[in-house]
């Protein structure tokens, strides 16, 4: 039997993993000897930010919740590194698996390789090249101690290359979160509020805004939400709200009329509003790739990206952080202008299952 941790902590890495439970449970299922352990770090600890996923995804409850809870970054890094050795110490496991680039990322790869076990990082090699976003600094030190890399895109095998990583160890395998997004495409659902807010197919925006340099001071948050109603003209703009921008968003008196303010949506009805939208405002990186295979327009409101086949192949355009940038953009949107995307390669569903072949050939 060979064990594997599988690492979540944050809202992006249940969807993350939901494919890779699902293949290493029909592998066992015909006799194969990979086994896994579902760490939840807590490092997302509400319902609407953890729990609901578990149930939509069809995800079994984790096997070990190290309930770290709230904190400054460093807090959190301390806390899920001294409760993860703790539990490595007295029941370890043959690897660590970790995804994507939030602070459980970084602080179970570092733990686990400290205590000799090797570290398999699924999202490895996307670079954005801004050192100001944390997740950022994540991915830079999850892959300078990682054995096995999974890739989604061609530029992050040419990011690892450029940066030593022997060719045996990188495996482009494709995107886990698409895989998830297709395997639940037909359950999609709508919200609670979408008849009582009369929202209509392709007659509304949504938005999404979590990053430090658009939501933490009341100033900017206010500005970028004035300009987006203006862009949005008549349409209604759903906004389902971070806890992170809605420490912010409680100080502005007044909202524009069309801005519609929600709580975090569960995995099923977020992606409903986002199939059914005319058109997608983000900061979020995982979204521009959701926004890609949906085919639905999308506009970044950032300097740089992590994922720029969203932009050379997909949906996605690239705006910068000053927000009068987003008015021709959703001026396009509403005319039917924008540009026909296509769907990155090996971005079709399969790429937990070859996670789990590699994993049985290489462990």
């Amino acid at each position: 039997m060979v064990l594997i941790d599988l690492i979540s902590g944050a809202r992006p890495n249940f969807m993350k993993i939901a494919s890779i439970i699902k293949a290493i449970e029909i592998h066992q299922k015909f006799g194969g000897r990979l086994r896994y352990r579902l760490v939840h770090t807590g490092q997302h600890y509400d319902t609407k930010m953890s729990g609901d996923f578990f149930e939509q995804l069809h995800i079994p409850l984790p096997d070990v919740n190290l309930n770290v809870g709230s904190g400054t970054q460093a807090e959190q890094t301390a806390s899920i590194m001294v409760r993860y050795e703790e539990l490595l110490k007295n029941a370890t496991s043959n690897l660590c698996l970790v995804v994507g680039d939030v602070t459980s990322t970084m602080a179970c790869a570092i733990t686990a390789q400290k205590l000799g076990i090797p570290i398999a990082h699924v999202e490895a090699g996307i670079r954005s090249g801004d050192w100001s976003m944390p997740e950022e600094i994540n991915r830079l030190v999850t892959d300078s101690i990682t054995n096995w890399f999974f890739t989604t895109s061609i530029v992050a095998n040419t990011n690892l290359r450029n940066s030593g990583v022997p060719e045996d160890r990188i495996f482009f395998v494709g995107n886990t979160m698409i895989d998830t997004l297709l395997a639940n495409q037909d359950r999609f659902a709508p919200p609670d509020f979408w008849k009582e807010m009369e929202l209509q197919e392709g007659k509304y925006f949504l938005l999404t805004l979590h990053r430090p340099s658009n939501v933490d001071q009341l100033a900017s948050l206010n500005r970028i939400l004035n300009v987006i109603s203006e862009g949005a003209k008549e349409l209604p703009v759903v906004f389902p709200v971070h806890p992170r921008t809605y420490k912010t968003l409680r100080d502005i008196d007044q909202l524009p009329m069309n801005i519609i303010i929600v709580e975090p949506q569960p995995y099923l009805q977020f992606n409903y509003l986002s199939k059914f939208s005319i058109g997608i405002i983000t900061d979020s990186g995982g979204i521009t790739e959701e926004a890609t295979v949906l085919n639905i327009p999308c506009v970044t409101l950032r300097d740089s990206t992590e994922r720029p086949e969203t932009v050379s192949i997909g949906t996605n355009e690239l705006v910068g952080l000053d927000p009068t940038a987003l008015l021709p953009y959703m001026n396009q949107i509403i005319k039917g202008h924008w540009k026909q995307g296509a769907i990155p390669e090996r971005w079709d569903g399969q790429a937990g299952n070859r996670i789990v072949e590699i994993l049985n050939n290489v462990l």
